[in-house]
């Protein structure tokens, strides 16, 4: 799990709108050199529940609490709740269900669900297979996008969020889903977000920190929801590793490599094409890290 360092509360169930205080706003632990953030600054954090978790959005600028900044916030969870209605895999009236039941083509679904299944494919290319929409479950393979489809869509609503934010003023952004971070520093009197990587064997301890203005991070493990990652190659749960944390430039990119390494248990030799803008961090059975370069 991947959380603001100092809202560890992002990670537990919130009620629907919940907002909360400013005090609850990840801590700022900028690195060597960077700004110290005023304390008249004003911040705003908000809550809801959508894709079955808390997803929380925290903001730092001029009005963030002012009605134009929360019109904004609210477009951006109506994006987040329409993806769902369209992407669940718990909704029984969602086109990935009706895909799923032999109901409906994805020749004859939506552009934006078309989109997701090259995405799929793209992301298979890109791991060698580690990462698959098309997964073996009760005899036969079934089309499931939800590896994906969380940080896309979570990213996808981050930035226009971001843009709609650019045309009121100058903002820092952080939205936390489920385990994926992603920020956005318009500001330079601010210092970095802080993220806060669990460890799995102990989720109340930490095992790191990453400072980031831009970017993402995602984990994909096995402490919150259990082995429900699957060997694509096998249809077996995921073993191999507690969990894979991914840091790079795009959440959904981030999100598709975590789990293709949880996947695989870290069996990854795709992954040193992406050297360059990408770090892992990997977490085995028994406790120890593998970093990733």
């Amino acid at each position: 799990m991947t959380v603001p360092a100092a809202d560890l509360s992002a990670a537990q169930p919130a009620h629907r709108g919940d907002l909360r205080s400013p005090t609850s706003l990840p801590r700022y632990a900028g690195a060597p050199g960077s700004l110290v953030a005023s304390d008249d600054l004003p911040r705003r954090a908000f809550v809801e529940q959508i894709m079955g978790l808390p997803i929380s959005l925290h903001l730092r600028g001029p009005e963030a609490t002012g009605s134009a900044v929360e019109h904004a916030v609210r477009t951006a969870f109506s994006r987040l709740r329409s993806d769902d209605a369209e992407f669940s895999t718990y909704r029984n009236d969602s086109a990935v269900s009706r895909i799923q039941r032999g109901e409906l083509a994805v020749a004859d679904a939506s552009p934006r669900l078309r989109q997701v299944v090259a995405l799929c494919e793209d992301a298979s290319a890109r791991t060698d297979g580690a990462f698959s929409a098309w997964l073996p479950a009760e005899g036969v393979i079934r089309f499931d996008p939800s590896g994906l489809v969380k940080g896309w869509a979570v990213e996808e609503a981050f930035e226009s969020l971001v843009r709609d934010l650019a045309e009121l003023d100058r903002y820092d952004a952080l939205l936390s889903a489920g385990g994926d971070v992603v920020v956005s520093c318009s500001r330079t009197d601010t210092p970095d977000w802080t993220i806060a990587v669990e460890d799995p064997t102990d989720r109340g301890r930490l095992l790191t920190s990453v400072p980031l203005r831009a970017g993402a991070v995602a984990t994909s493990g096995t402490a919150a929801r259990g082995a429900h990652v699957l060997d694509p190659s096998s249809g077996h749960p995921a073993t191999g590793l507690l969990s894979a944390t991914v840091i790079g430039p795009s959440l959904t990119w981030a999100d598709v490599y975590a789990t293709a390494l949880l996947a695989r248990g870290g069996d990854a030799p795709w992954f040193d094409a992406l050297r360059a803008d990408h770090l892992a961090l990997l977490v085995r059975p028994d406790g120890t890290t593998v970093r990733l370069p």
